[in-house]
């Protein structure tokens, strides 16, 4: 999902290629963070091709899902949505927050919308509570609590959020492309799933979405730039290939079936921008569970967010020898921004993205890299029939990728010899995917944590917030045997 390359060296004096003492490079700070404007322009491509693969995937999770009135979101102007605002959320960070971290709709909280809150309200209601979450951020923000309630959490619990939220983004991969199958209750077995059809794989489509994994990961490993999207380019390609040669029924796709869409070029459609209900979920489910669902996305948002800024901001030598980082609070507060804006768009909660660190890999150390990934997202737009043929074998082995490599960069920072962080950390990361729920595996993990550091008398280690958070998961468990729902 990224790469990264040894800094550049900071030039001597301001070099005209930077933009000398311009207002560009006086706004940016090019010369003065020893960079360039050909190495921001590097970076800014290297980015958007780096997390290009967002605009196929995003449309394809929450596309494939109903409201409870059996609604699905148009795939097309779903890509609309998508490339929307991650162009303008880009393109703010950069102008304003003058930081190489693009933005685009979050995987792991898409599939909190798509599964956990559409089929409890309709599409606006759930993208309303989206839109909540992101207000929520922006006031924790200025209010300076958003530092202190990442504090709450230890590092350990956070992780194992982390992971599950990778287990069950994977999970999702697998079932989509029908590597793996649910199996009906009504077949009276016992094993909820099983591998492809009838316990074997067969057909065309699952075997591109095998290969794509294979060339997924083989090109992650060889640490190539844009190895999800290549991946995704690649086996659209065979996929439209053998579509054409074989011609396998619709059915065999599943959603999108692997055509060419004739043109290329088509104007956006913005149908579903501004479809929001702010506060009409509450109406369907209720305000302990509403709030628990903004929750949900708040959290999903809060501490992916804080991690990727801190991550790219150190790779880009932007944080000083105290370990802070001048100006958070105004990236924070554009992240906070994004997540609403993706809400108000229909597009799920936009994020920073990790993939960030391919650009900087290529030198990138301003905004600008930002403004120049941000215009490749606008010239996006209006390619939206190329993001609608691409079907789900080919673009779900992202998942797969991404579930090992969020796997990989937490399990190593949980302190397995401490129990009260283990077991709460494990409990948060298998409840995810095994309930199919990222709710159930944030209450759990909570739960056990404060549970477990009571038991062995280390209860006055736990934040207040933590205990408030707990009580209020430990309610709505008990709601249905209360008769409160």
């Amino acid at each position: 999902m990224s790469t990264s390359s040894a800094p550049a060296p900071a030039p001597s004096r301001p070099d005209p290629a930077s933009g000398g003492t311009s207002a560009l490079d006086r706004h940016f700070k090019i010369s003065e963070r020893g960079s360039t404007v050909a190495r921001e322009v590097r970076g800014g491509f290297a980015t958007f091709f780096a997390m290009a693969y967002i605009i196929v995937l995003n449309p394809i999770i929450l596309g494939s899902a109903k409201d409870m009135y059996g609604h699905q979101l148009d795939s097309g102007q779903l890509v609309t949505a998508t490339v929307l605002t991650a162009a303008f959320t880009t393109l703010l960070m950069g102008v304003i927050g003058n930081v190489p971290i693009a933005l685009a709709a979050g995987l792991g909280v898409n599939t909190v919308v798509a599964l956990q809150l559409a089929p409890r309200m309709s599409w606006p209601d759930a993208m309303g509570m989206v839109v909540l979450a992101g207000f929520v951020v922006m006031l924790l923000v200025a209010t300076g609590l958003r530092e202190r309630v990442m504090n709450a959490v230890p590092l350990g619990l956070r992780k194992g959020i982390a992971i599950g939220i990778g287990l069950f983004i994977m999970l999702i991969g697998l079932v989509d492309s029908g590597f793996v199958t649910r199996i009906p209750d009504a077949a009276h077995t016992t094993v909820p799933l099983t591998l492809g059809t009838g316990g074997h794989l067969h057909g065309w489509p699952v075997l591109i979405f095998i290969v794509g994994v294979l060339l997924t990961l083989a090109l992650l490993i060889r640490k190539t730039p844009g190895a999800i999207l290549i991946s995704i380019v690649v086996m659209t390609v065979v996929a439209v290939a053998v579509q054409l040669i074989v011609g396998l029924p619709d059915s065999g796709w599943g959603l999108t079936v692997p055509e060419w869409p004739g043109n290329p070029v088509a104007a956006p459609d913005f149908g579903l921008v501004g479809q929001v209900s702010l506060f009409g979920g509450f109406g369907k489910v209720g305000v302990l569970t509403g709030v628990l669902f903004v929750f949900t996305v708040l959290l999903s948002c809060f501490f992916d967010a804080m991690g990727t800024i801190l991550g790219v901001g150190d790779e880009a030598k932007l944080i000083d020898k105290d370990g802070n980082f001048p100006g958070i609070n105004k990236v924070l507060l554009i992240d906070g921004l994004a997540v609403a804006s993706g809400g108000a768009t229909s597009s799920s909660a936009t994020t920073c993205f990790v993939e960030s660190t391919a650009g900087v890999g290529e030198g990138a150390r301003t905004g600008l890299a930002n403004v120049v990934t941000g215009g490749l997202f606008t010239v996006a737009l209006f390619l939206t029939p190329l993001a609608t043929m691409v079907p789900s074998q080919a673009a779900t082995p992202a998942l797969v990728a991404v579930g090992f490599l969020i796997l990989a960069g937490s399990v190593r920072d949980i302190d397995w010899s401490d129990f009260t962080i283990a077991v709460p950390a494990f409990l948060a990361m298998v409840m995810m995917p095994f309930t199919y729920s990222i709710t159930n595996g944030i209450g759990f993990g909570f739960i056990s944590f404060c549970v477990l550091r009571l038991a062995t008398g280390r209860g006055r280690e736990v934040p207040a917030a933590m205990y408030v958070v707990s009580a209020v998961f430990v309610f709505y468990y008990a709601m249905p045997a209360l008769g409160l729902t």
